[in-house]
């Protein structure tokens, strides 16, 4: 994968550098040694992401792309703890994609292969199932409530303002329309979510062709 005005060595001292500023506590050196140790598998992670997202140039990475740059921290942090338990260096990671994105992400939430972030600012993810090719916009919402963790199916659009909450089930090929809370409820696959009277949903067929627009499947 070509890396956008930099080299493998820029990226690490960029990211050291962005950490630094972010977490200026001095230990830079410690960051930068597990940043070396994994950013090639991260970067093979982000390489799969981006190639299956229609929206992105394929075989390319471009730090400045904010919901590129959002994605990498993610799969950095979480391949350096997944890898090592190194939890400090995952951690800093997970306070500048917060500091500089705008999103909750934390290392140990696990992501699928394939996510696309139209923006990332206000997004907050919390433990849940996730499935392949997720579309999630700005301050869409994940939420477990106690031991009631949420799950997400396949190729599930969460649009913005959207909140998926509790014990809910969201199934495959589903859209949750802007602004719609989805509360210990299950949504029928293939349907487009839309708030009803109070407390209740609405589902209409979900649009065809709409994941074309987010992936190359």
């Amino acid at each position: 994968m070509k890396l956008l005005d930099h080299s493998r060595e820029s990226l690490v001292a960029y990211t050291t550098a962005q950490c630094a500023a972010v977490v200026p506590d001095g230990r830079e050196a410690a960051f930068r040694a597990a940043v070396e140790a994994h950013l090639d598998e991260a970067l093979e992670r982000l390489h799969r992401c981006i190639n299956a997202c229609a929206p992105w140039r394929p075989d390319e990475f471009n730090v400045l792309q904010s919901s590129q740059h959002c994605i990498y921290l993610y799969f950095l942090g979480n391949t350096i703890w997944k890898r090592s338990g190194d939890a400090a260096a995952a951690t800093r990671l997970f306070l500048m994609n917060k500091a500089l994105n705008g999103i909750d992400l934390f290392y140990e939430i696990a992501m699928p292969e394939v996510f696309y972030i139209g923006h990332s600012v206000g997004i907050v993810l919390a433990k849940a199932t996730y499935g392949n090719h997720l579309v999630l916009y700005q301050n869409s919402t994940v939420g477990r409530h106690k031991d009631q963790i949420p799950v997400i199916g396949e190729r599930v659009v969460l649009y913005p303002n959207s909140a998926v909450i509790g014990r809910s089930v969201v199934d495959d090929d589903c859209v949750v329309s802007q602004g719609v809370s989805v509360i210990n409820k299950r949504t029928p696959k293939g349907s487009m979510v839309f708030s009803g009277g109070p407390g209740d949903l609405v589902f209409r067929p979900r649009p065809d062709g709409l994941l074309q627009e987010y992936f190359r499947l």
